[in-house]
């Protein structure tokens, strides 16, 4: 399985990059690459275009419905509807239920299909907790994560190895849950020990993504999120001091490589 890293900037988009964008690809049996987006946050559709043509995405999956990991899925819809090809069909989107409406509201309009067409150019699909689900060689289960909004961390397998995605979330059950024994964990570090404690609930901070990855003996850890007003170095540090397996601070433009 292999993860191309979108955008990584925690919370909006940064000057060096785009939110939170990941995608996956892993060929079948048949030799057929399959290409499964996990967000598409603020300025991540541009990047996206760089690394594949969108009209080749197999399916999105979008972890909750905060600006910085969805709001971009507005270009990847006029993209979809208005493409010059005819047979692109509808594109699945797996999302918390009230993704139609707030792309409606976004593109002041009423309803779920673009204005000029007859249809809407995605199939929307609705996550909930310990739900699974297969596109093509890769299956997916999902868990709600603790976050002011709903939200859900991904836990996906292909080629017979494991991908867990944290989305946003702070330290809970759900959490280790999907990540124990994962060949690599995708996990947001947003917050700092000390600078951030009057916040709860909201985001992991280095260390406490480092104990979760000590917790649920993952053989990669890979931090993400990290917002533009905070040195990089730091939510590493915090990971390292508590968790003594490789650590990766992911980067835009990065492809992960997840083995078993």
């Amino acid at each position: 399985m292999r993860v191309h890293v979108i955008g990584c900037s925690g919370s909006f988009a940064g000057p060096e990059g785009a939110a939170s964008s990941y995608l996956l690809e892993q060929e079948d049996a048949d030799g057929r690459v399959w290409r499964v987006l996990m967000d598409l946050g603020s300025g991540a559709f541009g990047p996206l275009q760089s690394v594949i043509d969108p009209a080749d995405l197999d399916a999105v999956i979008i972890s909750h419905l905060h600006p910085d990991h969805y709001l971009d899925v507005t270009g990847l819809e006029v993209f979809w509807a208005y493409h010059s090809r005819t047979d692109l069909g509808q594109l699945p989107i797996h999302a918390p239920a009230p993704l139609p409406e707030r792309l409606a509201a976004v593109l002041s309009r009423d309803g779920n299909v673009p204005d000029g067409v007859t249809c809407s150019p995605f199939e929307h699909h609705v996550l909930s907790d310990g739900h699974r689900f297969a596109v093509g060689p890769f299956e997916i289960e999902t868990r709600a994560v603790l976050h002011p909004v709903e939200a859900y961390g991904f836990r996906i397998s292909a080629g017979g190895a494991v991908l867990t995605y944290s989305g946003d979330t702070d330290a809970c059950e759900a959490l280790d849950d999907l990540a124990r024994g994962a060949d690599l964990f995708l996990c947001e570090a947003g917050y700092i020990e000390g600078r951030d404690d009057r916040f709860s609930g909201v985001h992991l901070t280095g260390r406490r993504a480092g104990e979760a990855a000590a917790r649920a003996g993952v053989g990669h850890l890979a931090l993400t999120h990290i917002p533009a007003w905070t040195d990089p170095g730091v939510p590493l540090a915090e990971a390292q001091a508590v968790h003594d397996g490789p650590i990766t601070m992911v980067r835009p433009a990065d492809i992960l490589e997840v083995t078993a």
